[in-house]
């Protein structure tokens, strides 16, 4: 729409990045772009929302999370988080589709309906919410969908989180496994990270709990994953959601550090269950420092992630089903 409105008025290509650049830093208004003529910037105010989406409700937990849900034009929901952390970094949660079409069975947006992919401007617009008002320092693509299948989007939003000041280092994509997305990010696009949703050591119990299994069973997913290492040179995390009594037991987790080889290609990050409404229950700390131990002691490296959010409902999906 800016772009079409920019030439619509005969404006120069260069105006477009220049107001891209301004919305980058943060600004809130077009009043602010003091390098556009006045009359451009009233005339913006006036035909071109600064945002694709609209925002319709924002929580704030004790530990200072903050979790957005926007409508789409469409009327779409879509949700963002953005947490704090005590070292500094400003971690932002993106969505990359409203809804998801992939079903897990543990995840709060595989049991909304699906809605559609988004643009790659509705994807970037959910970090400049938050650029507007906070320092961003790091992103993932872990929010509702499956990132790999809206890769041109992804990638197109990637390519821009620089300029908003999250580099492409400290930039994430998560996929359940999506093989034809793992493959091309190998080859394709800015050298971000690859997460990989695992949840469980093998492919029955894989099925299970996400579907999405019997399409691309964790053999050639790790495969997938291991050509990525090959070609990125970078670790694979691996995110392991820890349900009470399904995936936690000590011998799944020797089976997970058999089949995650060669050890230098991945290093585990055990998720402590945040509740969805779902019959499943989140494995006590002493399971997880158990499983987290087994693991260490097997070779494989392996944190716990931080809770972060809990009073808000800040697992991915929750504050929308509830809209």
């Amino acid at each position: 729409m800016l772009e079409r409105k920019l030439a619509d008025r005969g404006e120069p290509p260069f105006r477009a990045h220049q107001v891209w650049e301004w919305a980058a830093r943060g600004t809130s208004a077009y009043e602010q772009m003091t390098n556009l003529p006045l009359a451009l910037r009233e005339a913006l105010a006036d035909e071109v929302p600064l945002s694709s989406l609209s925002l319709r409700r924002e929580l704030t937990a004790a530990d200072s999370t903050r979790k957005a849900l926007f409508d789409t034009y469409d009327s779409k929901p879509v949700e963002a988080v953005l947490m704090s952390y005590r070292d500094g970094r400003r971690s932002l949660c993106i969505s990359s589709q409203s809804g998801c079409p992939l079903t897990c069975t543990f995840c709060a947006t595989g049991q909304m309906v699906f809605g559609r992919n988004l643009s790659g401007s509705e994807i970037l617009d959910q970090a400049l919410h938050f650029r507007r008002s906070e320092t961003l320092t790091n992103a993932i693509f872990m929010g509702m969908g499956e990132p790999l299948i809206n890769l041109d989007a992804v990638l197109f939003a990637c390519e821009r989180m620089p300029d908003i000041g999250i580099a492409s280092s400290n930039t994430a994509i998560s996929t359940v496994g999506w093989i034809p997305g793992i493959e091309r990010l190998a080859r394709e696009g800015p050298n971000v990270r690859l997460a990989l949703s695992l949840h469980a050591p093998d492919d029955a119990l894989r099925s299970e709990l996400m579907p999405v299994n019997e399409r691309y069973p964790l053999a050639e997913v790790l495969d997938a994953c291991r050509d990525w290492h090959g070609r990125r040179r970078r670790d694979v995390f691996v995110e392991y959601v820890m349900l009470a009594g399904v995936n936690d037991r000590y011998e799944q987790a020797l089976e997970l550090a058999r089949v995650l080889q060669p050890r230098r290609a991945f290093k585990v990050n055990l998720i402590p269950y945040n509740p969805t409404g779902s019959a499943f229950e989140g494995s006590s700390r002493e399971a997880i420092a158990a499983f987290k131990d087994a693991l260490e002691r097997q070779g494989v490296r392996a944190t716990v992630r931080l809770t972060r959010g809990r009073d808000i409902d800040a697992a991915c999906g929750q504050l929308a089903a509830q809209a």
